[in-house]
């Protein structure tokens, strides 16, 4: 992308592996030992960090602005395919499965599971080792079980994950820097 250059950082021999039609903002950060799959988006100011731990993002991932992803030492954070991390969220030596949304400014601890097609409501706490199962919505601090994920829910959010799968091509021609 003509005067942009992606934050894509090497640290101590972990290099992250960047998977084909994935927009990175110049502004986010991705460091160390994190792979990331084909078709996300990572907005900026998102930090991706694998300095001591790992972090596997799936394909289709929007990584949105201000989002957390880390690790514990020596552990792993996975989120898988088509997942939705709504803006400044954090999640932290957790799993998300396929399909799953994170609210905007929600939290999922260390060692929790959200599951496939689960919702976390904005602002949401999921409390370490808790586990949504697939297709719930939780929200709250702690997180709880409020509903189950309906048809109608999936059919808008595939729609809305599309807008980034879109964006991430989209953005390396797209954006220009305008001048100071």
């Amino acid at each position: 992308m003509r005067g942009f250059k992606m934050g894509v950082y090497e640290f101590e021999d972990r290099i992250p592996v960047i998977g084909k039609n994935t927009y990175i903002s110049h502004t986010a950060s991705v460091i160390g030992k994190v792979t990331i799959g084909e078709e996300c988006y990572v907005a900026p100011g998102a930090v991706v960090k694998g300095d001591y731990g790992e972090i596997e993002i799936g394909n289709g991932v929007s990584v949105q602005d201000n989002v957390i992803i880390h690790a514990r030492p020596g552990e792993n954070t996975m989120i898988g395919n088509d997942v939705t991390l709504g803006h400044g969220c954090i999640i932290h030596n957790a799993t998300i499965r396929d399909d799953a949304v994170i609210g905007m400014g929600a939290i999922v601890s260390d060692y929790a599971i959200v599951g496939n097609w689960a919702i976390v409501g904005e602002g949401a706490v999921v409390r370490a080792r808790f586990e949504v199962p697939d297709e719930k919505i939780v929200v709250g601090i702690p997180a709880k079980i409020i509903s189950d994920v309906k048809d109608h829910h999936k059919e808008e959010l595939v729609r809305f994950k599309q807008v980034y799968r879109d964006l991430a091509k989209r953005y390396p021609t797209g954006l220009k820097k305008i001048q100071d």
